[in-house]
């Protein structure tokens, strides 16, 4: 495996980007990577637009980082979600680059006012309905990230129980969202392309951050990795500053053009790979089926009868 002094980080992959002028909306700008992304862009010379379940927690995080704007919205409620997006809509400033990067894992099971499950509303249906209420600003040229995860191995979209009625289990719910996050990325592509919009999807890496909050001992079982010997393989932790690279290099390199829709890695295009297929050495992949364009376009389809939004529709 890679050495962890060997990831680049954000700063080094905007090394020579010029942002200026540029309208940068990064969700869960506060915590985990997500300071690192909003000052990285800000330093490249972006505005940064940081939505916040948590304003006041997210104003003292940011205090340092130039140029950014905070506001209110809770990605699990979607009124929250269309009164901020309404609030941007009239103001009318264009935006350049969305990197949906807030997320919930492995929590225990939670319904919202809609009984949706927890993980599902906030870090797919949330970031789905505010792209869709912002599309008037990205309309004839914006890219949109998504920061998925490797643990969208652990569950395909769960098409006769999303909802998890016969029993909850916070792992597969924690993966049907991280691959609900990367069938996202495939569909905006394949229907925004044609207005300027792209999109992409990306796991981060291992990085310590609070997003493993709810997690216990036991969930250590879970999320360590055996080699062909039935050994661990320890993950190599990255800092924040190298998670945070592979989204900014989405978000702002021309090299990504060509892996329109695909999942990304490393600050590279990730290997995927098939259900029993060996999983390469040297990196996390992704499964096809977080890859596959018919079921992007159905999940698209049902998010949005769940939510009432739909830019195309």
């Amino acid at each position: 495996m890679t050495d962890v002094e060997d990831h680049p980080t954000a700063d080094e992959v905007l090394a020579g980007v010029d942002l200026s002028g540029k309208t940068a909306l990064v969700t869960g700008s506060y915590s985990g990577i997500g300071p690192a992304t909003a000052s990285a862009l800000s330093r490249a010379g972006a505005r940064v637009l940081a939505p916040a379940r948590r304003p006041d927690e997210a104003r003292e995080v940011l205090s340092d980082v130039a140029n950014v704007e905070v506001g209110e919205m809770d990605l699990s409620d979607q009124a929250s979600v269309a009164a901020y997006a309404e609030g941007l809509l009239a103001e009318g400033t264009h935006i350049d680059i969305v990197v949906n990067n807030a997320g919930i894992m492995a929590t225990p099971e939670t319904r919202t006012a809609e009984g949706w499950e927890l993980q599902f509303a906030t870090n797919h249906l949330g970031h789905y309905a505010l792209v869709n209420c912002l599309w008037p600003l990205l309309d004839g040229g914006a890219r949109v990230v998504s920061v998925s995860s490797g643990g969208h191995q652990f569950s395909d979209i769960r098409w006769d129980d999303p909802w998890f009625g016969t029993g909850y289990d916070k792992w597969r719910a924690y993966g049907q969202s991280k691959t609900a996050n990367a069938l996202f990325a495939v569909h905006l592509d394949a229907v925004g392309r044609a207005h300027g919009v792209r999109a992409w999807s990306l796991h981060p890496g291992a990085i310590l951050t609070p997003l493993g909050r709810h997690l216990r001992a036991e969930d250590l079982a879970t999320v360590m990795v055996e080699d062909e010997n039935g050994e661990l393989v320890l993950p190599t932790f990255k800092t924040p500053e190298q998670g945070a690279a592979t989204s900014v290099w989405a978000a702002t390199s021309p090299d990504v053009e060509a892996f329109g829709g695909r999942y990304l890695e490393d600050v590279a295009l990730a290997p995927s790979f098939s259900e029993g297929d060996v999983r390469p050495s040297d990196a996390v992949g992704v499964k096809d089926y977080a890859q596959d364009p018919a079921s992007a376009a159905r999940l698209w389809t049902w998010s949005a009868e769940l939510t009432g939004v739909d830019a195309f529709g």
